[in-house]
């Protein structure tokens, strides 16, 4: 039987899932693992893997289709299996004459759009031997581009289209909406990918300075970031517990881990080594109310709160007990680069049981989070920041940081919470307890 390709669930509150563009098109032979479609989902644009190898077909789901969850999308037939297409018996090189479209890889869009522009196909190459939209669409500006002699100005698409080829897709969406040229944007994502932020500070032609064209700007993303927040505000009763605690041993391990492990180490990955210890001594946190009941997870799976430019999004650091510095470093600088480009897939953002947001960067002393529901917990971080504090009973100078715990009441009371807070007080003051 051939495999189902449904919409996923990547949340619990998570109803319907957005179709954005088909990366493999119906005929594709496709591995088990490969992403094939991306979607948009309530939190983040997602690239869906295939669930098994074999031949892609029966795609039902459009571009710009919203789907319910758990629908069939398309299916994936194995080879062989009645409905797949039969191999090719050799691959004979594409010519010009008709039926070539027949063994041109291009994606349904970049078809449709050859067809609109009467764009010969086979007149279009590209490094990957697959056609995308923007290869379609550089060709047709290349050919309106007079030449020197009258003549129409003939460009190798690879060329013409390589800037827009390495953009998110949130920075082309934006782009579209507010007619920026995506070529002409300098990009500051990996390897020079345009991001939506860098389109946001573009200028638009002549509607970037109106109220439309700005309203136009907020991502569905934000929309229901904003839902969200809201609902845990108004449902889940929040308190805080606040702690200043003293980093001067966390700075020098700090340096020391860097050292030995020659990996780029922040802040952020000694605190989610020194949260998935704490949460590991005191699992209370590690919980959520659900129909009526706390639920405990049975991993530690601690999420990082990223801004983007269109909203926020909590990637998933899996088993972080389990990893050591370095590891978690190289995970954590993976989750958000590719946070920050749209790249982020379905696994990396679910399973999480308590939620880090760090300001401190930011030059914040201190704040209050919102639960991310349907979590139990949130920490919130502040700078560090040289304090006066009482040392053996002597005022002294020193590097202390604030952390701020919000709770929800209904998963966890105040002394569990406290009992955590404290656990990761003491860690953070002398870490070389992670040993005994």
């Amino acid at each position: 039987m051939p495999t189902n390709v449904i919409m996923p669930a990547l949340e619990l509150a998570q109803e319907t899932g957005k179709v954005l563009r088909w990366i493999r098109s119906p005929g594709d032979t496709v591995a088990k693992g490969e992403p094939i479609v991306e979607i948009e989902t309530d939190k983040v644009t997602v690239e869906v893997e295939a669930p098994a190898s074999g031949v892609l077909r029966e795609v039902t789901a459009g571009v710009g289709d919203v789907v319910p969850v758990g629908k069939t999308i398309a299916l994936i037939f194995a080879a062989g299996e009645a409905g797949a297409p039969p191999a090719p018996a050799a691959a004979a090189p594409a010519s010009a004459g008709a039926g070539s479209s027949a063994v041109i890889k291009a994606s349904p869009l970049a078809r449709k759009l050859a067809e609109q522009h009467g764009v010969d196909l086979t007149r279009i190459t590209t490094p990957s031997g697959r056609i995308e939209k923007a290869d379609v669409m550089a060709y047709v500006e290349s050919q309106q581009t007079p030449a020197g002699n009258g003549a129409a100005a003939v460009v190798p698409a690879a060329q013409s289209a390589a800037r827009l080829v390495a953009a998110s897709p949130k920075a082309r969406r934006l782009a579209g909406e507010r007619g920026v040229d995506l070529r002409v944007v300098r990009g500051s994502g990996p390897g020079g990918a345009v991001l939506a932020g860098d389109v946001t500070a573009a200028k638009a032609p002549a509607a970037a300075a109106t109220a439309g064209a700005a309203a136009q700007g907020v991502s569905n993303i934000w929309r229901i970031m904003a839902e969200r927040m809201t609902s845990s505000w108004t449902t889940a009763p929040h308190f805080y517990l606040v702690r200043e605690v003293n980093v001067s041993r966390l700075a020098s391990w700090l340096q020391q881990a860097r050292k030995q492990t020659g990996a780029h180490v922040t802040y952020t990955d000694l605190l989610v080594r020194l949260v998935a210890a704490a949460i590991a001594r005191n699992p209370a946190v590690n919980g959520s109310w659900k129909d009526g009941t706390i639920v405990r997870n049975a991993d530690i799976n601690i999420g990082l709160a990223v801004a983007l430019d269109d909203g926020l999004v909590v990637p998933v650091i899996h088993r972080a007990d389990t990893l050591g510095l370095a590891d978690l470093a190289t995970r954590r600088e993976d989750l958000v680069s590719r946070a920050q480009a749209g790249k982020l897939r379905p696994a990396d953002i679910q399973g999480g049981g308590f939620t880090i947001s760090n300001l401190g960067m930011f030059g914040v002393d201190a704040f209050n989070a919102i639960v991310n529901p349907p979590q139990a917990a949130i920490l919130a971080v502040g700078r560090i920041a040289d304090r006066v504090v009482a040392l053996n009973g002597q005022p002294a100078v020193q590097p202390t940081m604030v952390l701020t715990l919000s709770c929800d009441h209904r998963a966890l009371d105040g002394a569990r919470g406290a009992q955590f807070l404290g656990a990761l007080a003491d860690l953070i003051e002398e870490p070389l307890a992670l040993l005994v």
